[in-house]
């Protein structure tokens, strides 16, 4: 978190809006982020590369939150509302997720929407455009590798391919992907 406060808060947006909505957002002179990805699109029996939101639905916006900031944030046209408990506890984004995002979103690979993983192996790419960014190794082919760059608060993720001899492990043991798998019974279950 910044010295005045600030912390990268998240915008619930209604379908369609992410765009509306960071634009009024920075016209009122909030800090805003709206990650975008590549994505192919067919109108009118013509298919076209298009930018679509990386995170449907959401805008982030780095302030430091008071009522009178909420209520200006709230009154943008297309706003659902932040993520968090109440108006003055937001929930944040770590900073390092969002560069994390950044890096990928301005690295000029190809990036799609992969589903949320919450626990694998944390790796860290050592060379190449995305040096420096972590995240998670879902697969791996004899020369490329799956890396998952995932925002916690959302549950929702974003892969991109890269080089397997780019990345090494950042911690040495991965932790068990499901209860049953740590001896423990499974969720709901009976036992």
């Amino acid at each position: 978190m910044a010295e005045n406060g600030a912390q990268w808060l998240v915008v619930w947006t209604h379908s369609n809006t992410e765009h509306r909505v960071d634009e009024q957002l920075a016209g009122k002179g909030f800090k805003t982020f709206l990650p975008m990805l590549k994505a192919w699109s067919r109108r009118r029996g013509t298919q076209s590369l298009i930018e679509v939101p990386m995170f449907p639905g959401y805008v982030f916006v780095h302030h430091a939150l008071d009522k009178r900031s909420y209520i200006d944030i709230l009154q943008a046209r297309g706003v659902v509302r932040i993520l968090g408990e109440r108006w003055d506890r937001p929930a944040a984004v770590d900073d390092g997720e969002i560069e994390s995002i950044r890096s990928v979103a301005t690295a000029g690979v190809p990036v799609f929407p992969h589903p949320y993983l919450s626990k694998g192996q944390q790796i860290r790419i050592t060379q190449g455009p995305l040096a420096g960014v972590e995240g998670i190794l879902v697969e791996t082919k004899p020369r490329k590798g799956l890396l998952v760059v995932s925002v916690d608060l959302l549950q929702r993720s974003v892969a991109v391919e890269v080089e397997s001899t780019w990345v090494q492990p950042v911690s040495r043991v991965a932790p068990a992907r499901w209860p049953a798998l740590a001896g423990a019974a499974p969720l709901g279950s009976s036992v």
